[in-house]
């Protein structure tokens, strides 16, 4: 399903049953994630990644972004399209747990988190997520699940995709 039609859904009185995981990317010259002060995470050139889980989300669905965002093309060649994955340019990876992604907004001036995973299934795909990415790439770095974190990053374009996996 498209993403207007999970927004045309989304924006019915039906019930929302349809539930993604979400990557939002940046391609970056360099990022880094603090936690009171100290460097927890840092890369150079690559993608920092936000990472948002939701209810129904499990490890295959991991798997899938874990597939898309290292092979997605933002980077680009000497025409300067975006041509070449995180891996075609050995970049780094930046995961950074994301809650309020999940958020519902479509209604009030207060978000829901009704969408949103429960802390335990976010932390444990949060954790896979990394672990995965860890076997399958380097460098990989990662923010805290649950942290009260600050990211600083430098947007290379800039560029940002938002990845959904169903």
């Amino acid at each position: 399903m498209s993403l207007v039609n999970i927004l045309r859904l989304c924006r019915s009185n039906e019930p929302r049953d349809i539930h993604i995981m979400i990557g939002l990317l940046q391609r970056v010259r360099s990022a880094r994630v603090e936690i009171e002060g100290k460097t927890v995470g840092a890369i150079g050139r690559g993608l920092l990644v936000l990472v948002g889980v939701e209810q129904g989300d499990d490890e295959s669905r991991v798997e899938r972004l874990l597939e898309r965002l290292l092979g997605y093309r933002v980077f680009p060649d000497t025409a300067g399209r975006m041509n070449f994955s995180m891996q075609d340019i050995d970049g780094g990876l930046l995961l950074v747990p994301q809650f309020t992604l999940a958020a519902d907004t479509e209604k009030g001036m207060r978000p829901s988190f009704t969408p949103a995973a429960s802390p335990e299934l976010g932390e444990h795909l949060f954790a896979y997520l990394v672990e995965r990415a860890r076997v399958r790439h380097a460098p990989v770095e990662a923010g805290v699940f649950g942290a009260d974190m600050q990211v600083t990053l430098t947007n290379d374009g800039p560029v940002t995709f938002w990845l959904q996996v169903k």
